[in-house]
Protein backbone atom coordinates (compact mmCIF):
# COMPACT_ATOMS: atom_id res chain seq x y z
CA UNK A 1 0.00 0.00 0.00
CA UNK A 2 0.68 3.64 -0.85
CA UNK A 3 0.88 5.48 3.12
CA UNK A 4 1.40 9.29 0.94
CA UNK A 5 -1.66 8.35 -0.59
CA UNK A 6 -3.50 7.20 1.85
CA UNK A 7 -2.63 10.66 3.99
CA UNK A 8 -3.70 12.28 1.23
CA UNK A 9 -7.11 10.98 0.89
CA UNK A 10 -7.47 10.91 4.58
CA UNK A 11 -6.78 14.32 5.08
CA UNK A 12 -9.33 15.68 2.21
CA UNK A 13 -11.97 13.90 3.59
CA UNK A 14 -11.51 15.36 7.09
CA UNK A 15 -11.14 18.90 5.27
CA UNK A 16 -14.11 18.09 3.33
CA UNK A 17 -16.30 17.12 5.88
CA UNK A 18 -15.21 20.07 8.08
CA UNK A 19 -13.53 18.13 11.08
CA UNK A 20 -10.79 20.01 13.21
CA UNK A 21 -8.53 17.12 13.31
CA UNK A 22 -7.88 13.34 11.99
CA UNK A 23 -5.07 11.04 13.50
CA UNK A 24 -3.14 9.05 10.92
CA UNK A 25 0.33 6.15 11.25
CA UNK A 26 3.05 8.32 11.40
CA UNK A 27 6.45 7.92 10.07
CA UNK A 28 9.32 10.02 8.83
CA UNK A 29 7.92 10.62 5.11
CA UNK A 30 4.74 11.54 6.21
CA UNK A 31 5.64 13.99 9.63
CA UNK A 32 7.62 15.89 6.83
CA UNK A 33 5.08 16.07 4.21
CA UNK A 34 2.88 17.62 7.06
CA UNK A 35 5.50 19.98 7.62
CA UNK A 36 5.47 21.01 4.34
CA UNK A 37 1.58 21.46 4.09
CA UNK A 38 1.97 23.17 7.58
CA UNK A 39 4.13 26.19 5.67
CA UNK A 40 1.52 26.54 2.92
CA UNK A 41 -1.63 26.51 5.61
CA UNK A 42 -3.23 23.66 4.08
CA UNK A 43 -2.45 21.97 7.88
CA UNK A 44 -2.45 24.58 11.01
CA UNK A 45 -0.65 22.14 12.93
CA UNK A 46 0.77 18.25 13.46
CA UNK A 47 2.26 16.52 16.79
CA UNK A 48 2.81 13.17 17.83
CA UNK A 49 -0.46 11.91 19.32
CA UNK A 50 -0.12 11.45 23.28
CA UNK A 51 -0.36 7.57 22.61
CA UNK A 52 0.89 4.89 19.73
CA UNK A 53 3.22 6.04 16.91
CA UNK A 54 0.28 8.22 15.88
CA UNK A 55 0.41 11.93 14.57
CA UNK A 56 -2.17 14.60 15.38
CA UNK A 57 -3.17 16.87 12.49
CA UNK A 58 -5.14 19.81 13.27
CA UNK A 59 -7.09 21.60 10.08
CA UNK A 60 -7.59 25.59 9.55
CA UNK A 61 -10.50 26.39 9.97
CA UNK A 62 -12.43 28.60 6.74
CA UNK A 63 -11.19 31.56 7.94
CA UNK A 64 -7.75 30.57 9.14
CA UNK A 65 -6.48 29.02 5.90
CA UNK A 66 -6.66 27.26 3.00
CA UNK A 67 -9.03 24.75 2.55
CA UNK A 68 -8.09 21.17 0.87
CA UNK A 69 -10.20 21.22 -2.50
CA UNK A 70 -7.96 18.50 -4.52
CA UNK A 71 -5.33 16.34 -4.37
CA UNK A 72 -3.67 14.84 -7.12
CA UNK A 73 -1.00 12.21 -6.53
CA UNK A 74 2.24 12.37 -9.51
CA UNK A 75 4.56 9.93 -9.09
CA UNK A 76 3.16 6.57 -8.15
CA UNK A 77 4.73 3.48 -6.90
CA UNK A 78 4.55 2.08 -10.38
CA UNK A 79 5.37 5.42 -12.43
CA UNK A 80 7.99 8.06 -10.64
CA UNK A 81 8.43 11.49 -11.94
CA UNK A 82 11.41 13.53 -11.39
CA UNK A 83 11.43 17.21 -12.72
CA UNK A 84 14.40 19.50 -12.95
CA UNK A 85 14.86 22.55 -11.31
CA UNK A 86 13.53 24.46 -14.33
CA UNK A 87 11.17 22.02 -15.17
CA UNK A 88 8.75 23.04 -11.88
CA UNK A 89 5.95 25.04 -12.65
CA UNK A 90 3.72 26.96 -10.20
CA UNK A 91 0.40 24.41 -9.50
CA UNK A 92 -2.88 26.28 -10.85
CA UNK A 93 -1.58 29.88 -11.93
CA UNK A 94 -0.16 29.55 -7.85
CA UNK A 95 -3.51 28.72 -6.02
CA UNK A 96 -2.11 24.97 -5.88
CA UNK A 97 1.56 23.95 -4.39
CA UNK A 98 2.90 20.83 -5.54
CA UNK A 99 5.63 18.60 -2.83
CA UNK A 100 8.48 17.25 -4.03
CA UNK A 101 11.38 14.81 -2.44
CA UNK A 102 14.92 16.21 -2.97
CA UNK A 103 18.01 15.47 -1.44
CA UNK A 104 17.38 18.21 0.74
CA UNK A 105 14.40 16.90 2.16
CA UNK A 106 10.38 17.44 1.53
CA UNK A 107 10.11 20.68 -0.02
CA UNK A 108 7.15 22.48 -1.72
CA UNK A 109 7.52 24.02 -5.25
CA UNK A 110 8.49 27.52 -4.28
CA UNK A 111 11.22 26.29 -2.07
CA UNK A 112 12.61 24.13 -4.94
CA UNK A 113 12.88 26.50 -7.22
CA UNK A 114 14.29 28.77 -5.36
CA UNK A 115 17.22 26.56 -3.77
CA UNK A 116 17.92 25.57 -7.39
CA UNK A 117 16.64 21.62 -6.49
CA UNK A 118 15.16 19.01 -8.57
CA UNK A 119 13.65 15.50 -7.50
CA UNK A 120 10.78 13.39 -7.41
CA UNK A 121 7.20 15.43 -7.82
CA UNK A 122 5.05 13.71 -5.03
CA UNK A 123 1.36 15.62 -5.17
CA UNK A 124 -0.02 18.77 -6.27
CA UNK A 125 -2.71 20.15 -3.76
CA UNK A 126 -5.36 22.95 -4.47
Amino acid sequence: MDPISDFLNTLKMASRQGLPTFTFPSSRLIVAIAQALEKKGYVESSKKAKKGYHLEITLPTEEMGRKVHAVKRISRLSKRIYKKAHEIYPVRNGSGTAVLSTPKGILIDSEARAAKLGGEVLFEIW
